[in-house]
């Protein structure tokens, strides 16, 4: 998770737990004069449009005080969806034997994205295989990770 993701996850985390969902992870995306600030919550029930707007509220508020974002900024509150996002150890750790895909920030062995079934997950690091072989990931080189829903 990137520094200024992990500040504001640091920031909202007690927020949205307070409404009693769970914070998987925020995307913080720079686009020129656009910025956009994309959390994801959960919960065992699901996620219906009111819970975003009730998430999205309160977060509204947590920001306006911390103000951690200088500019302005779109937030927007998810679901995870089909194809859930992963941000941890601790969530690649609940869908072992999973279709995943992974992007990496720096390449490894040549290569910046990886499609495969997770193996293993350790504390800092992940093993997919990937077309019969296995690839050992750090979770900090992770840029962005996905669930493959698989039909």
């Amino acid at each position: 998770m990137a520094r200024a993701n992990a500040q504001i996850h640091a920031i909202i985390g007690p927020a949205v737990s307070a409404l009693g969902f769970e914070l998987l992870g925020v995307e913080h995306l720079a686009q020129g004069r656009h910025t956009l600030l994309r959390i994801y919550i959960d919960h065992p029930d699901g996620i219906d449009v009111d819970n975003c707007a009730d998430v999205s509220r309160q977060v509204s508020a947590v920001m306006d005080v911390e103000d951690p974002i200088s500019g302005e900024y779109t937030l927007e509150v998810s679901s995870p969806g089909l194809n859930r996002p992963l941000f941890s150890a601790e969530q690649f750790a609940r869908y072992p034997e999973h279709l995943v895909d992974v992007r990496l920030r720096v390449a490894q062995e040549g290569r910046r994205k990886f499609r495969g079934r997770l193996r293993q997950v350790g504390e800092d690091s992940l093993t997919i295989e990937v077309d019969g072989q296995e690839y050992e990931l750090t979770i900090d080189n992770i840029d962005k990770a996905n669930l493959i829903h698989e039909w």
